[in-house]
């Protein structure tokens, strides 16, 4: 069995993250969102097709040609105008039966495996707020039709975009018309095929879409287990469950109170607050009087003194200037919005701080304002207040 995972996109939605990397190397608790779906589908597969794209080196050199004995073949999509022509180029490389998914969200593999169990499925959820995916209209358990955000009521039952098909797929592919997006949809190639095949609806509880930053705040720390590397002085505290990297070294004063990770190669410390959730990358340093809160925060980066970091994703090789402040409040205690692609989206979260790019520097005592962006390479001034997003 062979499994096609496509993380081609440019994933704008995620900017200013995926300015200097493409969202399947995103990470979620210091490993990237592809990592957990080749997990989930190692003992189920023996090959994994990445439809590659956008930043494709960087997937490519993390991955390899193997992971866990699984090979894995690149192919690459030259024209990014869809799903489904990302599907058909893998066309010279599959027979029989096979496994399509996304890249940049997370899969259950109970849920990979009951799908498997049928000639031909479609993982799917249930969910609150159908009108913002695309959502399935069944017939008994079987697939009718995939309703795209529908304006009214049909289902509540959202598209994962894992289906199992087999290689008829392609003649129906390459008889396609692009949809309203002017894209060639995968899911429009399901739907065919539902008109003359049974697609069973296989539905799961585990299935975590990844569609905007603060997604990768959401579901990361339930379970890790203590696992302490590093050196840690006298006079720590620790409460909950921690993960400390090799050759790390958590000072002094430190109060920690998990659920926390720590890579590797970080100095933390010493006298400094680290809360739950959070996770540091490799290569850190956290340090005098500082609090991080509910935060991820990417390798090589650093909080060296005097600083508040809450509900925020901050990028690899990012430096704070003492005494800067994120706000992740508002005043009024109402949900947070901010501008992706241009729009403001609601967030559905009452806490978010900054969104901070690969590479960005803060000068000392500046103030972020809840929900801002601060996108790769940018700088502040000594006592900049960032109201608007740094583009």
């Amino acid at each position: 069995m062979k499994a096609i995972i496509l993380a081609a996109g440019k994933g704008t939605r995620m900017m200013p993250l995926t300015q200097k990397r493409p969202k399947p190397l995103l990470k979620i608790a210091n490993k990237p969102i592809l990592e957990y779906d080749l997990d989930a589908l190692h003992g189920l597969v023996d090959e994994v097709l990445i439809v590659v794209g956008y930043k494709k080196e960087m997937i490519m050199k993390y991955f390899g040609t193997k992971y866990k004995g699984m090979k894995i073949t690149y192919v690459i999509q030259k024209d990014f105008c869809g799903t489904g022509n990302a599907v058909l180029q893998c066309e010279p490389f599959v027979k029989g039966s096979f496994i399509v998914m996304n890249g940049d969200d997370i899969y259950p593999k109970k849920g990979i495996g009951d799908c498997l169990k049928h000639k031909y499925s479609i993982l799917a959820q249930e969910v609150t707020d159908p009108e913002k995916f695309g959502v399935l209209k069944t017939k008994g358990k079987c697939l009718d039709c995939i309703v795209e955000k529908p304006k009214k009521f049909v289902s509540n039952l959202a598209n994962t975009n894992l289906h199992k098909v087999d290689d008829s797929v392609f003649s129906i592919l390459k008889n396609m018309r692009k949809s309203t997006r002017g894209e060639y949809e995968f899911v429009d190639a399901v739907t065919e095929l539902a008109k003359k095949e049974k697609v069973t609806c296989v539905v799961t509880k585990e299935w975590r879409p990844v569609g905007y930053p603060w997604h990768l705040l959401e579901f990361f720390l339930g379970k890790i287990k203590n696992k302490r590397q590093g050196r840690i002085e006298k006079g720590v505290v620790i409460k909950g469950n921690v993960v400390i990297g090799k050759n790390t070294i958590i000072k002094s004063g430190v109060y920690m109170e998990g659920n926390i990770i720590i890579g590797e190669n970080c100095k933390i410390g010493p006298n400094c607050f680290i809360r739950g959730s959070t996770a540091i990358g490799n290569n850190c340093h956290i340090g005098q009087a500082v609090e991080i809160k509910n935060t991820i925060i990417g390798a090589g980066s650093n909080v060296p003194h005097l600083s508040y970091v809450g509900d925020s994703i901050i990028g690899e090789n990012v430096n704070f200037g003492a005494g800067s402040i994120v706000a992740n409040l508002r005043h009024d205690n109402a949900n947070m919005k901010t501008v992706i692609n241009g729009k403001l989206i609601e967030t559905g979260r009452r806490k978010l701080g900054a969104i901070v790019g690969d590479d960005a520097h803060l000068g000392i005592n500046t103030i972020i304002y809840p929900g801002r962006k601060i996108y790769a390479e940018k700088t502040t001034l000594p006592g900049e207040i960032i109201k608007k997003d740094v583009v």
